[in-house]
């Protein structure tokens, strides 16, 4: 049976292969985003039941309006909007940049997920599911970046406690060096593709489609006793126990 899916930041990269998996298998997508003009291309490019909606995840009143646009039913949300607008901020001395710094990335990394899933949560029926797309960045004292993504790990586990009695598991799926997306922008130079690949236990960096494939599951019956969780996707290059 066609499930109704929504992906935040669906037009490009680990976003535009979360909706490319869900599509694939026959779902409905509703894919969001800031620039229509990406977003259609999406859509028309991955063919299938692809939606653009535009809609800023940080924005309170096109999330508000983005309810509008969506039906009765959304059976996974997939909050992947997120990134950083400067990797290596000079904010010596200037507290109002500090404070601009952090702001974004919290808006970009925790409240846009926190906002989208407010309007969604009614929407979801018992048995559904919501993803995050979090970072490895939350353990390696990344800034700013880094915090907001581990401040979104600690509110999933709010979240599950709250979804947790309809059925609804609520995860966070980290990825670690993803080579093929807009985040690192100038920053991604072949020394820095070598020396982010040899962290790796696999020898490679990662691909969008390897995060894809573990959001895919997480909304798949055999994936329903896990919830609360952080998944690790980063080929070894931060290990666990």
């Amino acid at each position: 049976m066609s499930r109704t899916i929504v992906v935040t930041g669906g037009g490009v990269g680990i976003g535009r292969a979360v909706a490319a998996a869900f599509a694939a298998g026959g779902d409905r997508v509703f894919i969001t985003g800031r620039r229509e003009d990406v977003l259609k291309e999406t859509a028309a490019q991955l063919g299938g039941d692809v939606e653009p909606v535009v809609c800023d995840a940080t924005d309170v009143d096109q999330v508000e309006a983005l309810r509008e646009r969506l039906p009765e039913v959304v059976d996974v949300l997939v909050n992947n909007v997120g990134g950083t607008a400067n990797l290596h901020p000079d904010l010596s001395g200037d507290l109002r940049a500090v404070v601009a710094h952090w702001k974004a990335n919290l808006d970009s990394n925790l409240m846009g997920a926190v906002l989208t899933t407010t309007v969604v949560e009614p929407l979801l029926p018992n048995g559904g599911a919501v993803i995050h797309i979090g970072s490895f960045a939350t353990d390696r004292g990344q800034g700013s970046y880094g915090a907001a993504k581990a401040a979104l790990a600690s509110w999933n586990l709010h979240l599950a406690r709250r979804l947790g009695p309809r059925g609804i598991t609520t995860n966070v799926v980290s990825p670690g060096y993803i080579a093929d997306t807009e985040f690192f922008g100038a920053h991604l130079t072949p020394e820095f593709h070598q020396a982010r690949t040899a962290e790796t236990l696999l020898g490679r960096a990662g691909v969008p489609e390897d995060v894809a494939g573990v959001v895919h599951f997480l909304a798949t019956p055999g994936a329903r006793h896990i919830t609360a969780q952080v998944l690790h996707v980063n080929g070894g290059a931060l290990t666990t126990r």
